[in-house]
């Protein structure tokens, strides 16, 4: 079984909050390893500059965090995959026209969730109930977290 995470996820597990406890036991309950595209990791990085920003976090914890995380993808925790753009921009595009109006659905959150899908993914990995509520209506597993 092949999962999605959205970056969220991904902070809560490098850069300790609310939901650590709840993506570490996810993680755990996953066999097959989890999808790492090149959104995760370029939001991944910006919420961790966000959170020193925001006083969250000190510099030293999101260098920390960050080198934990890179550790991780070298370690093959994450599967890196570069999805074909184009299949990805058709794809979020048909859940916008789908469910935006109905959910209220972020580009963001739609480009993640289309992500999922072109990967095959079966289970979407967030902590965002709108996103959540994407990615079960357009038939991708989204597990209570």
């Amino acid at each position: 079984m092949k999962a999605y995470a959205d970056t969220g996820f991904i902070c809560s597990l490098y850069a300790p909050d609310a939901h650590t406890e709840r993506a570490v036991r996810q993680m755990e309950r996953g066999k097959d390893g989890v999808f790492l595209s090149w959104l995760n990791q370029v939001e991944f990085r910006n919420a961790l500059r966000l959170r020193v920003f925001r006083k969250e976090i000190t510099p030293a914890q999101r260098d920390a965090s960050l080198n934990h995380f890179l550790a991780d993808v070298n370690a093959g925790v994450w599967q890196a995959v570069e999805p074909a753009h184009e299949a990805v921009l058709t794809e979020t595009e048909r859940l916008s026209a789908l469910y935006s109006e109905k959910i209220g659905a972020r580009t963001l959150d739609i480009l993640h969730v289309a992500m999922s899908i072109v990967l095959g993914s079966n289970r979407f990995l967030s902590f965002d109930k709108r996103q959540l509520k994407l990615a079960k209506a357009a038939g991708v597993a989204a597990p209570g977290l």
